[in-house]
Order: C-alpha cells, then structure tokens, then sequence
C-alpha cells in the first residue's frame, strides 16, 4: 500500500510510540494524520513539532478511546488505523478494571468502528508480555501465550483474538505487532508509572548510581521505538494480513548491561546500587527470533542500544 494521499488515525498518537509513528507518516505522504489521545499518557510536547510542520495535515482530537462516538466520528472516512492506545503494565496491576475498559473495551471499539468505516487495514499494538516466560529462545510468534501472569499481556493476547474474528466475521485486514522492550526519546518522564530508564537518568544526573531491584540478571530484548514506528509504517505498506510479528532487536541485554551502558553514556563511573526485588512482571528472559518481520515486511532494527541512548539521554536533558 503507497500511504501517499491516505488519511490515518493514530490512537494514542500523542504518546511515545503514536507520536514518531505520526512523524513517519507525514515522511511517507500521508493527506491527513489524526491523532485521538486523551493525554493521559501522551504530551502535545510530542507531536508539537508535527503540527508545527504539517498544521494542515496533522490534527489532534482530545478524547478517550472508550467514547464510542467520538471514535466513530473520528475514524469514519479513515483509510489506516494504527492502534496504540494502551495502559502501562503496572497500571494494569494497580487498577485492572480501568485496564479492562481501556485495552478491551477501547480496542473492540476501534476494531468496530474500523469495519463500519471501511478501513483499508488496522495496524494494532501488542506485546512480547502474551509469552509470559516463554520455554523457548529466541521466541518465535507461534509460541503459545500460557505463560503470561499479566493483565496487561492478557488484555493484548485477547485484542489478537478480536483482531483474527473480524477479520472472519467482516475480512478486516490487519497486523499486529509485538513490541519487546522499548525505549528511546519521548519516554514517559513524568508520572507515577515512569519507566526504570528515566529513574536512572535522574540518579545519574544527580551524582548517584543506578538502583537495580534485584540481581539485575533479567534480560530483555531492547528495541528504539523510531525502529518500531517505521516497522508500523512498514506493516501499513506490506501485502500482509491476519499477522502477527515481533518487534525487537534479537539481542539479550541483561538489566546489569543496560544500566552499564547508560553509565557509559553519562559519564559516570559509580559502582551499581541494588535493592529488593520488586517487580508485577515475573519474566525473567527475554529474546526474540525477528525473522518473520524481515522476511514479510521488510524490517529490521538499525538503531544500536547505546546510539539509542545516547539520543534518549539528549533528549531527556532538554526535558529537564
């Protein structure tokens, strides 16, 4: 599919993820860009440069994916539908009934209003927590979701299950995407659920050492999000449909190795600080076989993890 002269809709297209896939968007042609995002999570700061440079072509609506009418209204005429919207995982474990309404009902909202409206394909967000701890590694797409204790990973194994019936019950086209772990400018620095890179930051800055809860022996699978936002754009353009894909880097970095490389990146020298383990993800081992996203779609990642935090370590600074 050529997005030139498409109109999109980005749900949560204010947030980390949703704002870089706008950026991606207005370099791919796109007519029209709409972002709808309660702003809960997103920050105007994050697409101000898009409507800065596009102001006719990129419009922000102000409101929540549970408003059914206001998401009609706003993908009714749409050609893509890229579907980001979601709850932080702690979130989810603190508040499961909001995360109920958000990710469940909000997606089968979107799903719905994307047939009614004829959309042309649904590019959905979903997650490397469906594997829960998975049994095998690198961990393909067919590896079965049973492991998962999470709300927020069954929240997403559940929108996949929406997503394949009504691409049987109505043939809407769609790809979902299982982001592993993401980071990079724009994170969330503000808030009660900030991520565990930008708490770091703030200790390095202020002269302290990193606080790794537990051994700091969990790895995880790192990926930039500009590299998740083009494998969006990218999942839009492909002939693909009723696909699920991993997105991530192929690579295991332990918490030890993260917090290292930042260090390395901020020049501090500090020996690490360790506290209890505390955590409402039990995984312990995360690494992905990408195989199948460079094989359909064309993508793989290109932002190595210490050039990326070097542009999140940049970025955050001018946050401060």
């Amino acid at each position: 599919m050529d997005l030139n002269d498409q109109r999109a809709v980005v749900t949560g297209g204010a947030g980390t993820i949703g704002s870089h896939v706008v950026d991606q968007l207005l370099d791919a042609g796109a007519r029209e860009v709409v972002v709808i995002d309660d702003l809960s999570r997103g920050r105007v700061d994050n697409i101000a440069e898009a409507l800065e440079r596009a102001p006719e072509r990129v419009k922000l609506v102000e409101g929540d994916i549970r408003d059914i009418p206001l998401v009609k209204k706003t993908i009714e005429g749409a050609d893509l539908v890229f579907h980001l919207a979601a709850l932080r995982i702690t979130r989810c474990a603190a508040e499961p009934r909001v995360a109920l309404e958000v990710l469940v009902d909000g997606t089968f909202n979107i799903i719905e209003a994307s047939v009614e409206a004829g959309v042309k394909k649904v590019v959905a967000s979903s997650t490397a927590s469906v594997y829960g701890l998975a049994e095998e590694f690198p961990t393909t797409e067919r590896h079965h979701p049973y492991n998962n204790d999470t709300f927020y990973g069954a929240a997403k194994a559940f929108n996949e299950g929406m997503l394949r019936s009504f691409k049987a019950m109505h043939d809407l086209d769609y790809v979902a995407l299982r982001y592993f772990n993401v980071y990079g400018p724009r994170m969330d620095a503000h808030g009660k659920y900030t991520e565990v890179l930008i708490r770091w930051m703030e200790r390095i800055a202020d002269g302290q050492s990193p606080l790794i809860l537990g051994d700091g022996l969990q790895t995880m699978d790192f990926v930039d999000v500009r590299d998740i936002a083009r494998a969006n754009i990218l999942a839009a353009q492909a002939d693909v449909t009723d696909t699920v894909y991993n997105i991530a880097t192929a690579t295991e970095t332990s918490l030890l190795e993260l917090a290292e490389a930042l260090q390395r990146v901020m020049g501090s020298t500090l020996p690490l600080e360790f506290g209890p383990a505390r955590s409402v993800n039990s995984v312990t081992r995360r690494l992905a076989d990408i195989s199948a996203a460079e094989r359909d779609l064309g993508w793989k990642p290109t932002i190595s993890l210490e050039e990326g935090l070097r542009d999140l370590v940049q970025w955050w600074r001018t946050q401060r």
